[in-house]
């Protein structure tokens, strides 16, 4: 089968189609043949080596959207099955950017019934890495909570599943997302900051760091998208970053608030597999309001 890997890191034309084995579920497994999957951020991290791996090859890709094709028992799922699973991991020889891949049975979810599969295969990164870091901030209804990279995808889902759960949200973005922004259901709108200590939580998917930290109460919350890239505590917040975990039954939780309406979900283009080289480089140019998604 053909799989998108990096075999030397640097730009997007590092990107390779190989020929890689079929994948064989062990126990507890399914093997899933991908209809689609899509293009993160995080790809880029890992096509440019920031997460190591030198002198292997390292498949691409965590998202995936497709039809279980093959089951080792025991698992709850069945050859023909429409399915969406997180492939978590940054240093694996096969990722989700492939034409089947195997995942545990627990990582994965039916897919939902309201959209096709080049939609659902932007949910599972995203959509759990809002769900995981709302879950870290903890936030009673009424709350109130600054979501930065508001009109990103991680950004996006947090507004929508925060004001779903009664919190009432501030989106932070450019002045011209404003409107999409509002629409995911932020209550406020923030292009330029707001005042220092006026909210009970800061979700940082833009990754401000210490500017966005100032806007919490003392004594409130704070929690990064990404490890590593969160500020030291200061004034009591309690400060965290979500780091992505797969988990079965959260999916199916975001699947059903997808079909319930609640979550949107937004495709900015799709690629085909073998074009991975190209959406990179349309990624890295940055701009996009929705993800890319590979069809194999």
């Amino acid at each position: 089968m053909r799989a998108a890997v990096v075999k030397t890191f640097g730009g997007p034309d590092a990107v390779e189609i190989a020929e890689v084995p079929l994948p064989e579920p062990a126990a507890g497994q399914v093997r899933i043949k991908v209809a689609a999957g899509a293009l993160n951020p995080v790809d880029l991290y890992v096509r440019s080596g920031a997460f190591g791996g030198a002198g292997k090859t390292i498949g691409l890709g965590w998202d995936v959207a497709g039809t279980v094709d093959a089951v080792a028992a025991p698992a709850a799922w069945q050859a023909g099955d429409p399915v969406v699973a997180l492939v978590p991991g940054v240093a694996e020889p096969l990722a989700a950017h492939a034409e089947y891949v195997v995942v545990d049975a627990g990582q994965v979810a039916a897919a939902p019934a309201s959209v096709d599969a080049v939609h659902a295969g932007t949910l599972p990164l995203n959509g759990l890495t809002a769900l995981q870091a709302l879950d870290l901030l903890d936030l009673e209804p009424g709350a109130s909570l600054l979501v930065t990279g508001a009109a990103g995808a991680v950004g996006g889902f947090a507004v929508q599943l925060a004001a779903h759960r009664g919190i009432k949200v501030t989106g932070h973005a450019r002045a011209g997302d404003e409107e999409l922004v509002r629409s995911l259901g932020a209550a406020r709108f923030a292009a330029e900051g707001v005042p220092a200590g006026s909210v009970d939580a800061v979700l940082d998917a833009a990754m401000l760091g210490e500017p966005a930290l100032e806007w919490v109460r003392d004594g409130g919350a704070f929690v990064s998208a990404q490890p590593g890239r969160q500020p030291g505590s200061v004034r009591g917040v309690r400060v965290t970053a979500v780091e992505v975990r797969a988990d079965g039954a959260q999916l199916a939780e975001l699947v059903r608030l997808v079909d319930a309406g609640v979550l949107t979900l937004r495709v900015a283009g799709t690629y085909a597999l073998e074009e991975a080289a190209k959406a990179h480089a349309r990624l890295a140019g940055g701009g996009l309001r929705g993800r890319l998604v590979l069809v194999p």
